[in-house]
């Protein structure tokens, strides 16, 4: 039998499914349809409707990828990633400082935790920890060698162990750095049939918090089920990186997690090996759409985002209600509320990744995730440039059939690399260009703003704190240049630029607002100040 000429890409997240079908026309692999449902409709009732649908646009694209072969949408082959809820860990540890140092390995590697450490909690608190029928996984440690401090209570940590391994056979215990060298084996093999505890031996705790840091790569490898999704948006993004030759930044904003991936290009070296991609990724669990704990800090997070009138109570229900069902209640002011905590969310991603903020700025911003499931392309374009602040020029994507993570997970990079490539245009849809420049002085006029597009021409005042629209269409690509008044930081500190900007759904995006962006304290001014900014990406806003 012939190769396949069509797949379905499938994306399961937890309050999302998302399906499209893949299709060889004209020898290339093309986009030919998705379509974004809750996650409780059956997958194959999704895929009935998106091949419904493309065959009944195109009858000839039907006949190119051999549909009547392929017989009913459950028979054809697909590409499935699957989201699920982070996993709890206990994290054990001797000290404060290298409980601090686990915490943000396993948080960065997807996981939710409770934690204690010797130095502050008493053997029975650290022992109830690891005890909570909600924890599977307990992850204990010291730094390799451990520390002075540490050495003291190494038979503390050594003592809880056995109790665990007694109490909780079906515990799996993760030993790091040098606990893992010093820490003996259980006094008692188990009795004939019964399972023991499974122990694994992990690198001691790092400074960093991104999945290259040996320890977090340990862990997000011991986290990962077949066919993750989180997995397979990281190495999407490491392969369009290489695809592209240009860095890029993938954020994605799920139900119960979010992924920040920074990828870019690098030479080979020595002239007979291909260029290659480097990395860096992290997996927030408290980056989802709406937090699991719904504390005063995360309410308050929407709150500051809110174009929406409303107490912290009614805000707190109102999230409790998203969270129960993240389908409902999806436009008018519901749709404010979703974005608001989209908002919030990609500021929790940002703030649990500062080691990414060290990285030159990226020149692509890839925006997946069920978040953005049902948000227009200009919403999803603002929410970037108000939370994804550098002094930088960068254009702005969405993936919006949301084949990141279905295609990342494509073992074979070769393979992966080939539909990327013919993938790239169709899975990306533009959103525009956004440029922030940094170190404006409060005034009437920083400057002047040409703008070349084709034949035409157009110049505008720069205004400080003002968020500027330029109608720049998809597909159309023009250059900016700039003359300011007084020095700024645009990648490099000067008072004229030149950039070459692409269009979009949201157009070109003059931002000439705070980096950091700093909101007014009195919440009524906060809200129109977001509404004001909102109207001038695209008439009406949604709050």
């Amino acid at each position: 039998m012939s190769e396949p000429q069509a797949f379905f890409a499938i994306d399961q997240g937890a309050a999302t499914t998302s399906a499209a079908l893949v299709g060889r026309v004209s020898g290339h692999w093309r986009l030919l349809g998705a379509l974004a449902l809750p996650a409780g409709i059956p997958l194959e009732a999704i895929l009935d409707r998106v091949l419904e649908r493309v065959l009944a646009a195109d009858g000839a694209i039907g006949r190119e990828i051999g549909a009547a072969d392929l017989g009913v949408a459950a028979g054809w082959p697909r590409l499935v990633a699957r989201s699920s809820a982070p996993p709890r860990a206990a994290v054990l540890a001797a000290t404060e400082a290298t409980r601090e140092r686990l915490v943000r390995a396993a948080n960065a590697a997807g996981w939710r935790t409770s934690s204690g450490s010797a130095e502050r909690d008493g053997p029975l608190e650290l022992l109830r920890l690891a005890l909570d029928p909600g924890v599977r996984t307990v992850l204990a440690g010291t730094l390799d060698p451990p520390a002075g401090a540490e050495r003291s209570r190494l038979a503390i940590l050594t003592a809880l162990l056995t109790a665990i391994e007694e109490r909780r056979p079906e515990v799996t215990l993760v030993l790091s750095g040098g606990l893992a060298t010093t820490a003996v084996p259980p006094a008692t093999e188990p009795e004939d049939g019964a399972a023991g505890s499974t122990r694994c031996f992990a690198p001691g705790p790092g400074s960093g918090a991104t999945i290259d840091d040996p320890l977090v790569g340990f862990l997000d490898r011991l986290r990962a089920r077949p066919n993750d999704a989180l997995g397979g948006i990281v190495r999407a993004t490491a392969t369009l990186a290489g695809i592209v030759g240009r860095r890029i930044e993938a954020v994605s904003i799920g139900f119960d997690a979010g992924v920040r991936v920074a990828a870019w290009p690098t030479p080979p070296t020595d002239t007979d090996e291909p260029a290659g991609t480097a990395w860096r990724a992290a997996v927030v669990p408290e980056a989802g759409l709406v937090p699991e704990l719904l504390d005063e800090d995360a309410v308050g997070g929407v709150l500051a985002w809110s174009t929406v009138a409303m107490d912290r109570i009614r805000l707190r229900d109102r999230l409790a209600e998203l969270r129960r069902s993240p389908w409902g209640d999806a436009d008018g002011d519901g749709a404010a509320l979703r974005l608001a905590a989209a908002r919030a969310a990609l500021v929790r991603l940002v703030e649990a990744t500062p080691a990414l903020d060290d990285l030159p700025p990226p020149d692509l911003i890839v925006a997946t995730g069920g978040a953005f499931a049902v948000a227009p392309g200009p919403a999803v374009a603002l929410a970037l440039a108000d939370t994804l602040r550098r002094p930088a020029a960068c254009q702005l994507a969405l993936d919006h059939a949301r084949l990141l993570a279905p295609l990342g997970v494509v073992p074979e990079e070769s393979q992966r690399q080939r539909l990327m490539e013919d993938l790239a245009d169709d899975m990306l849809a533009p959103l525009g260009s956004v440029i922030s420049p940094q170190g404006l002085r409060a005034g009437r006029s920083a400057g002047r703003l040409t703008i070349r597009a084709g034949a035409g021409l157009s110049e505008l005042d720069l205004v400080p704190g003002a968020l500027q629209l330029v109608d720049l269409p998809p597909g159309q690509v023009a250059t900016a240049e700039f003359a300011f008044t007084e020095p700024v930081v645009l990648g490099t500190r000067g008072r004229r630029f030149s950039v070459e900007v692409g269009g979009g759904l949201g157009g070109l995006l003059i931002d000439l607002r705070d980096v950091p962006l700093r909101l007014p304290d009195r919440p009524e001014h906060r809200r129109e100040l977001l509404v004001a900014w909102q109207d001038a990406l695209w008439t009406g806003g949604i709050g």
